[in-house]
């Protein structure tokens, strides 16, 4: 059904259990997995007594180490994952390579956010949703340990 699946992979619960979840479709589909985590670029503003302070931190370390143990879980799980580090807005990054890729599925976690927090924040799930032109799926499933490693990988999740 699903020939290549990304993952969007930011490290958090939501992102790990997502991370499963997608793993598990891969593992059944026998689909190509690419894996991708998104560096914000944009400046970080910090209050201090002489006002806002704008300071632009690279974050790429940090999140290169999320994709890194990204990877690892994926490998554990007997798939051949391929890495993508990206910089930008992440729905525009995201949406970039599924295109880029030719996805069948993206799959992401969900933060959920209080009403204000969106507001303010946005919410790359809707945007996603409207800038894809593949499949999207929230992952909030579960996935047990003994589905996703060794003799487990062959049978349907329950």
């Amino acid at each position: 059904m699903y020939r290549t699946i990304i993952l969007a992979y930011d490290g958090s619960l939501e992102g790990r259990l997502a991370l499963r979840e997608g793993a598990r479709l891969a593992q059944l589909c026998q689909a190509r997995v690419v894996l991708v985590a998104v560096v914000e670029v944009g400046p970080e503003v910090y209050a201090s007594d002489f006002g806002a302070i704008y300071a632009s931190t690279d974050r790429s370390p940090e999140v290169q180490k999320i994709l890194d143990e990204g990877l690892e879980r994926l490998k554990r799980m007997g798939l051949s994952p391929e890495a993508r580090l990206e910089r930008g807005a992440p729905a525009e990054r995201i949406t970039s390579v599924a295109k880029e890729v030719a996805a069948d599925l993206v799959v992401v976690g969900h933060h959920k956010q209080g009403v204000l927090a969106r507001w303010l924040n946005g919410s790359v799930t809707t945007d996603l949703s409207n800038m894809l032109a593949c499949s999207l799926l929230v992952a909030r499933l579960e996935v047990p340990d003994d589905v996703l490693f060794t003799a487990g990988a062959d049978r349907p999740a329950r």
